[in-house]
């Protein structure tokens, strides 16, 4: 197997994932990071308790988007989209419309104007990625009430570099083709920049395809689609000097897939076809020594196109246009040595317009503009605390105001064990989103359409986070945290009858839910390539109406993380494991999806300054659903998979 998929590795024409060379090992503690308060504070010192994804972690896990970069952060869950090739992020038991997904701050468009697919987002300049969970920080605004996922990519600096690599795998039995050693996923990607101090240029390119995942390819049901993505991004920065930076970024990504499944015993397909075409202009600038300033201005056009067939027929073509403008800019400067004062303002314009068969269906717009403000006070060495307020107006639901606080206390005993103390309470707020005030997901042909309410309500939400943690010369720590997110008017699918046969679900606001729990996280950098970290999360949820859990949330939740060395000169392995309990598919009924347990182990080579070796078993245990329960058994849809791959990297001054 391996000597096979090496050698379709060498032979593949696309180019490959960009790992590049490892990065010196710097202790998780020391991350520098910025979402929480749109400061750079460390890990360890933020007062608004931040997780980091590193680029070390990245590189070492071969990492492919997004949703495989965030695939081990303790008590997230990533979750399949219904009726989409994609996958989306839900936070301690808020769904994935309540979670804010942003790239360098600055909003993408939701796929059906739902959920972002993180499947979708290539790490082709991806730094790290920073989450914050709950509606803590006064930053974020409509759509952050689970939290946030930031995506900080890499700025051009001085010099020349390059990447090009290549990575190739197979799902064995799986594999659509029927041909257990044929590699049947491949990656390719390239990047190329160069800058001095005042200029910087960069060009990254990427392919990814899968044939899909089949366990009986004589039959027409795939449970796994074909995907072909291609991504390329632009950047152009401009630094005039060491107070102004300008950079102009671009991207085109594309997107091809085809399902296909069985309905009243008849073969059906789906051809889907995405298009994202995104622009950004920002500035940062430092004004006067002590004022700081940022501002950027993002337009995003996306399509999504879908066309249904039998045999006999198409049917069900669905034209979908979705747009979002929106101009940002903030402010902050200190007040004294122990005071900082920022403050900014959000406007921005989404608009939906959806056809079918040549039938208009949707055309709806959404417009608003928000205004924030932060002050951080520091009254001694050893206590932070943050108050914010965030005040929303919005062309369809009027006024809100949202007022947050954070604070942090250390301690330590002087002998090199500190610990800390984090407390937050935020108000969450938000508006519906376009998808669930207009949008048609029809599925006649499986008995069920999901309709779109004009007269849904904005969801509210308090969030209470309290975390406890203490780190001896941040080599060995241990952390747990408690969360309560209570939420009024949430946001659901209602039944709302019968239709020629059909059943009709509507958008409504049909109860109020609570979810809460305890998040716990402990790692040891034991030494230079040797580190272990561990996280356990427990959650609890409640429909206020029912007395019922929430369905789709597993009460229990572990991740175990390895990393090592071996005998051999650059060569290091890695080990990944994840298991969660049983979740509830209807907590009316009683009706559960199997809890299970998957590892990946990853080996890392590098026989040289420029070139890496790698490659990897993903789901070593072969943990896959049943697909003749697929109703009731959401566990992951691809078996094990084994691949190969390499990465050039060349750097210049």
């Amino acid at each position: 197997m391996v000597n096979v998929v090496s050698r379709s590795v060498l032979a593949v024409a696309v180019l490959g994932s960009v790992v590049g060379e490892v990065a010196a090992q710097t202790r998780y503690l020391d991350e520098v990071v910025v979402t929480g308060t749109r400061s750079e504070r460390t890990v360890l010192d933020t007062p608004v308790r931040t997780e980091v994804v590193t680029s070390e972690e990245i590189e070492r896990t071969h990492a492919r988007d997004l949703r495989e970069a965030l695939a081990n952060v303790a008590g997230l869950q990533l979750k399949k989209i219904h009726g989409k090739s994609g996958y989306e992020v839900w936070l301690q038991g808020l769904e994935a419309n309540q979670t804010l997904v942003l790239v360098d701050g600055k909003p993408l468009n939701a796929t059906t104007g739902s959920s972002v697919d993180v499947s979708q987002l290539s790490i082709l300049e991806i730094d790290r990625i920073e989450i914050v969970k709950g509606a803590v920080s006064a930053q974020y605004g409509s759509s952050g009430m689970g939290g946030v996922i930031n995506v900080i990519t890499r700025p051009i600096t001085p010099g020349w570099r390059a990447r090009l690599g290549a990575d190739a795998g197979s799902y064995g039995s799986d594999n659509p083709s029927d041909e257990r050693f044929q590699p049947s996923r491949h990656t390719g990607t390239a990047s190329a920049e160069t800058g001095n101090e005042i200029w910087g240029i960069r060009v990254a390119a990427e392919v990814r395809h899968t044939d899909g995942i089949d366990p009986e390819p004589e039959s027409w049901t795939r449970p796994g689609n074909e995907i072909d993505r291609r991504d390329v991004h632009g950047r152009l920065q401009w630094t005039p000097n060491e107070a102004h930076r300008l950079t102009l970024e671009g991207q085109t990504f594309t997107e091809s897939s085809e399902a296909r499944f069985m309905s009243t015993g008849q073969r059906h397909g789906k051809d889907e076809d995405v298009d994202r075409w995104r622009v950004s202009l920002s500035g940062d600038h430092d004004l006067t020594g002590r004022l700081e300033g940022s501002w950027f201005a993002v337009h995003e056009d996306l399509t999504d196109d879908t066309n249904k067939y039998t045999a006999a027929a198409h049917y069900d073509d669905r034209d979908a246009d979705m747009s979002l403008s929106q101009l940002s800019g903030e402010l902050g400067t200190w007040l004294g040595s122990s005071q900082r004062l920022q403050g900014g303002v959000d406007i921005r314009r989404d608009t939906l317009s959806q056809v079918k068969d040549g039938t208009p269906e949707v055309d709806g717009e959404r417009e608003g503009y928000e205004l924030w403000t932060q002050h951080t006070w520091m009254p001694s060495d050893v206590v932070e605390i943050v108050t914010g307020i965030r005040g929303q107006n919005d062309s369809d639901f009027g006024n809100h105001v949202a007022p947050k606080i954070n604070a942090r206390f250390d301690f330590g005993d002087g002998t090199g064990l500190d610990s800390y103390v984090r407390a937050g309470v935020g108000a969450g707020y938000r508006v519906p989103n376009l998808k669930e005030r207009f949008y048609l997901f029809d599925h006649s042909q499986l008995g069920y359409v999901v309709k779109g309410n004009p007269d849904v309500e904005a969801e509210e939400s308090v969030s209470y986070q309290l975390g406890l943690g203490t780190h001896y010369e941040k080599r060995l720590w241990v952390e747990g945290n408690a969360f309560f997110n209570d939420i009024d008017d949430l946001i659901a699918t209602e039944y709302a009858g019968m239709d020629n046969g059909v059943s009709v679900y509507r958008y409504g606001n049909v109860n109020e839910a609570r979810t809460w729990g305890l998040e716990t996280t402990a790692g040891w950098e034991i030494s230079e390539g040797w580190r272990m970290t561990a996280g356990y999360t427990w959650l609890q949820t409640e429909d206020r109406a029912t007395g019922l859990d929430l369905n789709r949330r597993p009460q229990h939740q572990a991740n175990l993380a390895l990393d090592g060395q071996t005998g051999v000169d650059g060569l290091s392995w890695l080990v990944r494991v994840r298991g969660q309990g049983s979740e509830y598919v209807d907590a009316a009924l009683d009706m559960k999806t199997p809890g299970y347990t998957t590892a990946d182990l990853k080996l890392n080579y590098l026989p040289s300054d420029w070139l890496t070796l790698y490659g990897g078993v993903d789901n070593i245990t072969d943990v896959q659903r049943d697909f003749d329960n697929a109703d009731e058994d959401f566990r992951p849809v691809g078996g094990r998979y084994v691949y190969l791959g390499f990465s050039m990297s060349f750097d210049g001054m």
